[in-house]
């Protein structure tokens, strides 16, 4: 599989790109125009320099409104194409893209727009140039690239072809099936994008919320089986416009772009049972192993498990780490950290081959990470996920094989207690490469995503989760200008009144929530006056739907970080999103003084 990237995907300058291109391991890039033009370096200098970094300029683009005008624009628009043409000889580009005609076309007849594309192709062959002519999805006559591929051969030029684009197809909603149709020797470029399904102008769409592969919604390896099936050997492109990715670190995003590239490839093999281009296979989570909080003082954290009822399993024999379980849930307390403030730092996953989730890891790019050990240490595997938590593997059944490592403690007490869920916050430019790595690297699927309503903008939430539940991780992406939300780890239990009870009588300062919240629960659910009392008097939450019911609270914030205990009742499977909006208010509060609940 040969790679490309468009320059447009990426920040910088075009050498900067070019650089981050080279350094992610792409085998050719896409140079936009617009980024030629505003380099400082001339044409022959950036040819050189590719040379140097192993890349390929596999296209230059774009050349725009060409085709179904008037001979008086076509003289100019050919006098137009030459001089690019010019440009490209001197910049060692052999394949020019030209989309159709968006802006000034004026007629709509199919034997002038491919006479003109014919005459387009001549010039070009004097300079040794193919077209690759491609249907915008916002094209004046042509919009789809079956229309595109019937001027192509009505031009009949062999330099002249095809150029396909997955968001100019998908997103109008056009059969890719009919791709198999098309000569792949004619197919002379591929340009791939995913993107969220939105309900607006397409080329707003396109120009400002394109997503790499595995991002969005497009079902982007049956599009790839198409183009394969028809006989293209060129390389697999990706050109995403957004608005994000052209404001982030370039290097990162260039490994961003180059993962979700060989996590295509591999689906688009796996799919249709090829051999080539493929990664170690995935290995679905079966459940959390611990979570690891971290902080150069965590006494806040021993008290608020301890007042949950949390057992305390003991500090570890060689490292300033300790442990605390509540049933299958287990939480590491890390102070060797020179960072004040506790924040979760890493979690661990029960898989059935560590060593095999790792080494796809590695394989889609992600780094591995260095963990000390001393002599009979339990050895966990561990990668970085890109805003730097610490993915760690373990090979179930896990049994204690690291627990044992903890001295001092409580025995264990059994309980049905475990993780339900760990709800993380990402920035703005971390937020979308977050989720290609959960579902490339860790196999989590990605739900629909919903806003929630917070004091200072809309938060938007989307949950990976393996497709029993087992793990959920709802990512949060915070509003650009506003704190990062606090993440917290959720434990389920099945009596969360005396749970909440008991941690009141032992101290625990619940988060407090408003009179007025229990006012709208009323309302919506017609609770009864002793039920409702309760759930006012421990400041517990409540929701309810027809698979059944949730109750949850929450403790106050440990620096970056909180726990919420919930209970599920019945076949309720989501996470009180109704709840979220009251939740993100109270914690903007200072910390209720007092610890009785009203």
């Amino acid at each position: 599989m040969r790679t490309s990237i468009a320059t447009v995907c990426l920040s910088g300058t075009l050498t900067d790109k070019l650089h981050a291109c080279a350094d992610a391991g792409f085998d050719g890039v896409e140079i936009m125009d617009a980024d030629l033009t505003v380099s400082y370096e001339s044409p022959e200098e950036i040819r050189a320099l590719c040379r140097r970094l192993g890349l390929s300029i596999d296209l230059f683009q774009p050349f725009r409104d060409f085709e179904g005008v008037s001979e008086e624009l076509l003289a100019e628009n050919l006098h137009r194409a030459e001089a690019k043409f010019a440009l490209m000889n001197r910049l060692g580009a052999e394949t020019i893209l030209v989309c159709s005609n968006a802006g000034t076309a004026t007629i709509d007849d199919d034997a002038t727009a491919a006479a003109q594309l014919g005459r387009l192709a001549d010039l070009a062959a004097e300079y040794g140039i193919r077209i690759a002519y491609e249907a915008l999805a916002w094209g004046r006559y042509v919009n789809d690239y079956r229309h595109a591929w019937r001027l192509v051969q009505m031009a009949d030029r062999p330099n002249l072809g095809t150029c396909l684009d997955s968001f100019h197809i998908l997103a109008r909603g056009h059969d890719p099936a009919e791709i198999e149709d098309i000569d792949g020797e004619k197919i002379f470029f591929l340009q791939l994008a995913d993107a969220p399904q939105l309900d607006m102008d397409v080329l707003s769409w396109s120009r400002h919320h394109r997503l790499f592969p595995g991002e969005g919604s497009f079902d982007l390896s049956s599009f790839l089986t198409h183009v394969l099936k028809a006989g293209y050997t060129g390389p697999l492109s990706l050109e995403v416009f957004n608005d994000t990715f052209r404001q982030t670190d370039v290097t990162g995003t260039a490994a961003h772009a180059r993962r979700s590239l060989t996590w295509l490839a591999d689906r688009a093999s796996a799919a249709n049972d090829w051999s080539t281009d493929r990664l170690p296979a995935a290995q679905t989570p079966r459940s959390v192993d611990f979570v690891e909080i971290t902080g150069s003082d965590l006494g806040q954290a021993d008290e608020t498990l301890n007042q949950l009822g949390f057992t305390f399993r003991g500090k570890h024999r060689t490292k300033q780490v300790r442990l605390w379980t509540m049933g299958s849930t287990r939480i590491i307390l890390n102070e060797q950290s020179q960072q004040p403030e506790p924040h979760l730092s890493a979690i661990g996953l029960l898989v059935d081959d560590a060593g095999q989730a790792l080494a796809r890891g590695a394989a889609l790019g992600a780094p591995v990470v260095f963990r000390r050990t001393y002599a009979g240490d339990h050895e966990l595997k561990a990668l970085g996920a890109p805003d730097g938590t610490v993915i760690y593997w373990n090979d179930a059944p896990a049994e204690d094989t690291w627990v044992s490592e903890f001295h001092g403690g409580q025995p264990a007490v059994d309980s049905s207690h475990a993780v339900d869920h760990i709800n993380l916050s990402y920035r703005w430019h971390e937020f979308e490469e977050t989720v290609l790595f959960f579902h490339s690297v860790l196999g989590l699927d990605a739900q629909a995503p919903e806003n929630v309503p917070s004091p200072q903008g809309l938060v938007r939430s989307q949950v990976m989760r393996t497709h029993d539940g087992t793990v959920r991780l709802p990512l949060n992406l915070a509003p650009p200008t506003a704190p990062l939300p606090p993440r917290h780890i959720a434990v389920t239990c099945t009596d969360i009144v005396g749970l909440a009870q008991s941690a009141h009588e032992r101290g625990l300062h619940f988060l407090r929530i408003p009179e007025n919240y229990y006012a709208d629960v009323q309302a919506r659910f017609g609770l009864g006056a002793e039920h409702l009392a309760t759930l006012r008097e421990l400041n517990l939450l409540y929701d309810r739907d027809e698979a059944g019911e949730f109750i949850h609270f929450y403790t106050p914030s440990i620096g970056g970080l909180f726990i919420e205990m919930v209970q599920r009742v019945g076949t309720y499977d989501g996470y009180g999103a109704a709840n979220a909006p009251v939740r993100l208010a109270a914690q903007r509060r200072r910390p209720h003084p007092h610890p009785t609940s009203r």
